[in-house]
């Protein structure tokens, strides 16, 4: 059945206006500590064993998420997000409905436009299920399978900045190692964040995944250079970036070279990260901005590679259906 518009609320013009459940979110995207993983899911479905999977699986237009992304609704929790605002609000307020009346789902075809109070001028279709053990097992398969997918990004260097770096990339679709030599200054990172101590940290980027992303921003500048260096030789590298000024851009150079080094692999450097920042030196800044830095690079890499791949009548682009 579809009731897209049975539960909404009319102001005296005539607009609709959903009712704010004041939902409790879990730890993901929309309003939590880090992204959606595989693990999340799990332990949703043992703290609310009545929910409901939410899932865009018509999108026309505008809309601010694509087909295939989904959320799960809880009788007093929420995790994960289909877009936020007023179609959020409708579908939780439906999904809550359905759990109520003891309904298997629901079906909804919602113009994102004044009927509900948005403006995108799309249109979205919204499924909405009971999660028994089948759906809950495919969710968590499919959740593993795209964090598995996502890029690695390395952080050698555990200080101030690499801890607010770590927190900022937790939130991001990426797989997140810190490396520091020193066990101490690793506790502490969020979840979702691997800590590894290394003595010779130059050795995690030679054994790292293609396509790995290398900041570098350790408590000494010779280890700095090290890793660097050795970064550098990775031709497949979607980022490598360093913190420090540009008078230690130029003292790595001149010995990157004395080493051997070939000068054009200098121009994949970046160096300093964050340099967008106009000269904030304040950590969580430093952080913030060098985590959309990263990001900018691994999806300028990831469309490289989409443009590059051979036409074989499959739709360019249709990458994961999210």
């Amino acid at each position: 059945m579809s009731g897209a518009f049975l539960f909404v609320k009319f102001s005296a013009t005539g607009r609709a206006v959903p009712s704010p459940p004041s939902p409790l979110r879990g730890g993901i995207e929309g309003g939590g500590s880090h992204m959606l993983r595989a693990a999340d899911i799990s332990s949703f479905l043992t703290r609310q064993p009545a929910s409901i999977v939410a899932e865009l699986t018509r999108v026309r237009g505008s809309s601010p998420r694509s087909e295939g992304t989904f959320m799960l609704i809880g009788k007093d929790e929420l995790i994960g997000t289909i877009g936020g605002g007023a179609l959020e609000y409708l579908v939780i307020d439906r999904a809550r409905q359905v759990l109520r009346d003891g309904l298997s789902g629901d079906d909804l075809d919602v113009p994102l436009g004044p009927e509900i109070g948005q403006c995108c001028g799309g249109r979205v279709n919204v499924t909405m299920r009971v999660v028994d053990r089948a759906k809950a097992d495919d969710l968590i398969r499919r959740v593993a399978g795209e964090e598995a997918a996502c890029p690695s990004v390395f952080v050698f260097g555990a200080g101030h900045v690499g801890h607010a770096l770590a927190r900022a990339l937790a939130l991001l679709p990426v797989k997140v190692a810190v490396i520091d030599t020193r066990a101490t200054e690793l506790a502490g990172l969020p979840p979702g964040v691997e800590g590894k101590v290394v003595a010779m940290p130059e050795a995690v980027v030679r054994s790292a995944p293609a396509g790995s992303a290398f900041v570098i921003l350790t408590h000494d500048h010779a280890l700095d250079f090290i890793i660097a260096q050795e970064a550098l030789q990775r031709t497949d590298a979607r980022y490598v970036g360093m913190i420090g000024s540009r008078t230690k851009r130029a003292r790595f150079s001149s010995w990157f070279r004395e080493e051997g080094g070939d000068p054009l692999a200098l121009q994949r450097l970046v160096m300093p990260i964050g340099a967008t920042g106009l000269g904030d030196k304040r950590p969580e800044v430093i952080a913030a901005l060098a985590a959309a830095e990263i990001m900018v690079h691994i999806g300028r890499r990831e469309a490289k590679n989409l443009q590059a791949r051979p036409v074989t009548g499959e739709k360019v682009g249709a990458v994961d259906g999210r």
